[in-house]
């Protein structure tokens, strides 16, 4: 509430700096367009990153509207509501200046109804003439619906999978080739080097061996033991009763009939609870937390996006986790990646029942867009469901209470531009809004050393 109104005003300045030594102020409005879209792209990507804000997200209720996103992704959106903000107050200002039926009035009235309606009609024939493709995979959904404060950690872990398994059952079929757990679904501590000497991984092998074509995409916490000698991260954590060194990850686990499990770990981290911010100067908070007994600190990462593939070769899945599924460019990744499906994992009853649920669901509509992949989200306790590749719902659970949920979807293949190009559009603000402030700062030193001369 305090750090993101601050981060917001940086693009501000930066416009109020270059407006005094632009030569026609009355255009000089037009680099808040560039300096507003660099700063949003700049938040996607450090160690206080909170896009949740970002002005593209706002359509995440219309993506009817914005069917164009997979060729700009959310930033395209920014950039749409800025310009039309720039020239809505331009408006106003001419309002004053001239009568409601002038020239200037009329063309500038003209220009916004074309700049609000052409990007939305173009959207429309989008929608209306796209056509989803891939083969069709049949995935089963949970939402088991337990309580994040308070059953969560205390009912024995394989409870948990019972229920997730129990739910899943009466919606098998021969075809069924997935299913997706929440978040955290596992409870038992799994160190990597045994993980498949675990009772949970066991348990849901036993499964598997029952119902051999099926994959599972379940959530996990995982540790990996620092071996001697082995040189630590920025992310080791020490045991508090032995000179040992050991990792924290929060993990999608894959498991089907194949001896091999798979495992990718989040790599998007929410600031505070899951990473330290700018961990080489708060390093040594970290360790002073860790020696009164404390866990703050961040968790570690997967350097790539992993995709899974199914038993029978034929889909590719991620299992992206919680807070990274508000990351475009993030989440286009892993379809660069081979995905054809997108799996979203998390555990969202954190929050209570606020607003935060229902918004982060709605933004696997905007990755679905802009990626043209079917999503399936598995939420603990809601919201879970299917969005096809247009960003439609296909079917969803209500909150806080168990559910499950099947369907048909298809494996896209195909790559839209959004994916092959990512985050274009920030890139090409920020650089442009470096070049402007350095060419103001340039301007503002030479226009002050010839006052002084």
């Amino acid at each position: 509430m305090l750090l993101n109104p601050m981060f917001m005003t940086i693009a501000f300045s930066a416009y109020h700096l270059s407006k005094r030594v632009f030569l026609n102020r009355t255009h000089a409005i037009y680099l808040l367009l560039f300096y507003w879209v660099a700063f949003e792209f700049v938040h996607l990507d450090w160690d206080l990153s909170f896009p949740w804000l970002n002005l593209g997200n706002g359509f995440a209720m219309y993506t009817k509207w914005v069917q164009w996103y997979e060729y700009t992704g959310i930033l395209g959106g920014t950039f749409w509501i800025v310009l039309v903000n720039i020239l809505v107050f331009k408006l106003i200002k001419s309002l004053k200046k001239f009568s409601k039926f002038s020239s200037p009035v009329i063309f500038q009235g003209s220009v916004i109804l074309l700049l609000v309606a052409v990007p939305m009609i173009i959207s429309l024939v989008i929608y209306r003439n796209y056509e989803a493709t891939g083969q069709e995979a049949e995935v089963i959904v949970t939402q088991p619906n337990v309580d994040p404060w308070s059953e969560q950690y205390t009912l024995p872990p394989s409870e948990v999978i019972e229920r997730n398994l129990g739910m899943a059952t009466p919606l098998l079929s021969p075809e069924t080739d997935f299913i997706v757990c929440p978040e955290s679904a596992i409870q038992e501590d799994l160190w990597l080097t045994s993980i498949d000497k675990s009772r949970s991984v066991k348990q849901l092998k036993r499964f598997i061996s029952e119902h051999p074509n099926i994959n599972i995409v379940i959530g996990a916490s995982t540790f990996r033991m620092f071996e001697e000698g082995e040189p630590l991260t920025q992310t080791a954590r020490k045991f508090n009763d032995v000179d040992k060194y050991y990792e924290a990850f929060n993990t999608t686990i894959f498991l089907n009939a194949n001896e091999e499990i798979g495992v990718y770990h989040k790599s998007k981290l929410v600031p505070g609870p899951e990473k330290l911010p700018f961990q080489k100067v708060m390093g040594p908070l970290q360790n002073f937390v860790f020696d009164l007994g404390g866990t703050i600190g961040s968790l570690g990462l997967s350097p790539e996006r992993i995709v899974f593939t199914s038993s029978n070769g034929k889909f590719k899945v991620p299992g992206i986790i919680c807070y990274e599924s508000i990351y475009g460019d993030f989440c286009a990744g892993f379809v660069r990646n081979g995905a054809n499906l997108l799996f979203i994992i998390t555990n969202d009853g954190w929050w209570g029942n606020t607003a935060g649920h229902r918004q982060h669901f709605t933004f696997a509509k905007l990755r679905a867009v802009e990626t043209r992949r079917c999503v399936a989200r598995s939420a603990n306790t809601g919201i879970s469901g299917f969005i096809d590749q247009r960003g439609d719902i296909i079917q969803k659970t209500g909150y806080w209470h168990p559910d499950v949920l099947k369907a048909k979807l298809k494996a896209n293949e195909e790559l839209t531009v959004y994916v092959l190009w990512g985050d274009y559009f920030g890139r090409i603000s920020a650089f442009l809004s470096v070049f402007l402030i350095l060419i103001s700062i340039s301007f503002s030193v030479t226009s002050k050393k010839k006052v002084n001369l």
